[in-house]
C-alpha cells in the first residue's frame, strides 16, 4: 500500500460509516452515523471535504439521487465504497491489527484499575 493510499482514522471512520449506511449514504446520514456509532461529532461541510478526497483517490464513488420537494427541488449525494475503498480498509484493519497485537496486557492492566 503506497502513501498515497493510506487512510487517516477520519477517513477509515466514513468509509465504515458508508458501508455501514449501505444504499441510504448520504452526507447528514454519514454525519448522525459517525456521531452515534463512532462518538465523533463533525461538521456537514467536514464530510464533503473527506468524502470529495476519498472520491478523488477513487475510494469512493457518488450519484445523485431524485430532487426532492423537503430540500428545495435539491437532489441527495449518495457514496458508495469501492473495491478500491474495501481495499484499503482491510489493509488499515491488518495494520492496526498487528500494532495491537501484543498491548493487550499493558491495556487490561489499565482497564483493571478503575
Amino acid at each position: 500500500m503506497s502513501k498515497r493510499d493510506h487512510l487517516g482514522e477520519f477517513e477509515q471512520l466514513a468509509l465504515l460509516a458508508i458501508l455501514r449506511l449501505g444504499d441510504d449514504a448520504y452526507g447528514a446520514r454519514i454525519q448522525e452515523e459517525l456521531d452515534v456509532a463512532a462518538g465523533r461529532e463533525v461538521s456537514v461541510s467536514t464530510i464533503y471535504i473527506t468524502l470529495t478526497r476519498l472520491e478523488g483517490k477513487g475510494l469512493v464513488s457518488s450519484r445523485r439521487g431524485e430532487p426532492t420537494q423537503v430540500r428545495g427541488g435539491k437532489a441527495r449525494r449518495y457514496f458508495n465504497v469501492e473495491r478500491p475503498g474495501l481495499v484499503s480498509l482491510y489493509h488499515a484493519r491488518v495494520q492496526l491489527v498487528n500494532m495491537w497485537s501484543g498491548v493487550e496486557e499493558a491495556l487490561d492492566a489499565v482497564a483493571h484499575e478503575g
